[in-house]
């Protein structure tokens, strides 16, 4: 390959890589009804449609075994799947498992990551069915591939949101990225230290943010709540990339554009705390740091006022208008934030 046609992927970004790469898909199935470009998967059965996903969890790239107890990290590869069905309105039912293990990693150690899947089933009611084990070189690589379900007339996709929608999240936002940042710091704490040995660090007063990032929660029971309303969203997404990156994703499924306000962004004292100690913007923890795994859906305002009444968790941030206006933010103080194109993430 000549050096000068070498293109990085962090030159092209995610969106535009999985793009070009789906160019290679081109054998269609009758039965698949949406590919990539969501959540999940979509494959037509009789009276429901079927939802696929997988996640790859990394180590070095998404999870650090310093600070990552493995159950912990078994739970949460799960909750990742899990949470790409419930922002399709669907339920889980089956999960596949694949890891690749060094040999640094023994047998009970595996067994802690499965005991991590095996708490998400029982939460979020789903079987694990099997999946593959391989070797692997130097680091652990945790892969999960879920099987879902949703009924025809209750599927939700990005695409969809209309004009006046209101745009809502569930519960808060930037909670995972500051417990990242307090590991990360108690991490450079202890390899600063001159003897490097067994360090526990009193973490209670982050509890909450170091739970964010290490043992989120799939929201079930916003899906089962609005099922219980009869209230399906007209789009939904899982804000697992950050609130500004799922946002444009829906806009631009959806072909709208949408107006939010900074000051309605549910964020959490105990986040705001974090940032305050690392001298760190906690807007940016909000609109960028992902990993949350709330929900982002769009809905009329009848709709709106009818999931007030009976539901607490979530809060209305701002509008659907039109595509033209772009994807934008207004602060607090009036100022107004336009984020890039939606294309462009």
């Amino acid at each position: 390959m000549d050096k000068d046609s070498f293109r990085s992927i962090q030159s092209i970004g995610r969106t535009q890589l999985i793009d070009e790469l789906m160019e290679h898909a081109t054998f269609e199935k009758s039965s698949v009804l949406q590919s990539s470009g969501d959540d999940t998967a979509v494959l037509e059965d009789r009276d429901s449609y079927q939802l696929l996903t997988s996640e790859t969890f990394m180590e070095g790239v998404d999870f650090d075994l310093t600070y990552f107890p493995l159950h912990h990290l078994g739970y949460k590869i799960a909750v990742a799947a899990v949470s790409d069905v419930y922002a399709m309105n669907g339920h889980p039912e089956v999960v596949l498992v694949n890891l690749a293990v060094p040999n640094k990693i023994s047998v009970d150690m595996l067994k802690e990551i499965y005991k991590g899947i095996e708490a998400a089933s029982k939460d979020f009611k789903f079987q694990i069915v099997g999946g593959d084990l391989t070797a692997s070189h130097q680091i652990l690589s945790a892969s999960i591939s879920c099987y879902g379900t949703v009924t025809k007339d209750l599927i939700t996709y990005r695409k969809g949101a209309r004009k006046n929608d209101a745009i809502c999240v569930t519960g808060d936002l930037g909670g995972a990225i500051a417990g990242l940042r307090i590991l990360m710091r108690e991490k450079k704490y202890w390899e600063e230290k001159e003897e490097q040995q067994s360090f526990e660090p009193d973490l209670a007063e982050y509890e909450y943010v170091v739970k964010r990032q290490l043992v989120p929660i799939a929201r079930k029971d916003v899906i089962d709540k609005l099922d219980e309303l009869n209230i399906i969203p007209t789009s939904m997404i899982d804000i697992t990339q950050g609130l500004v990156s799922e946002l444009k994703h829906l806009a631009n499924a959806s072909e709208v554009g949408a107006h939010i306000y900074g000051a309605t962004i549910p964020i959490s004292l105990k986040t705001r705390h974090v940032a305050d100690e690392m001298k760190e913007d906690v807007d940016k923890y909000a609109l960028y740091g992902g990993e949350d795994f709330e929900l982002m859906f769009t809905l009329p305002e009848d709709d709106v006022e009818k999931l007030t009444d009976e539901f607490s968790d979530f809060a209305v941030i701002g509008k659907i208008i039109d595509r033209e206006e772009g994807v934008k933010m207004q602060q607090a103080e009036g100022d107004m934030i336009l984020f890039d194109d939606p294309e462009d993430d």
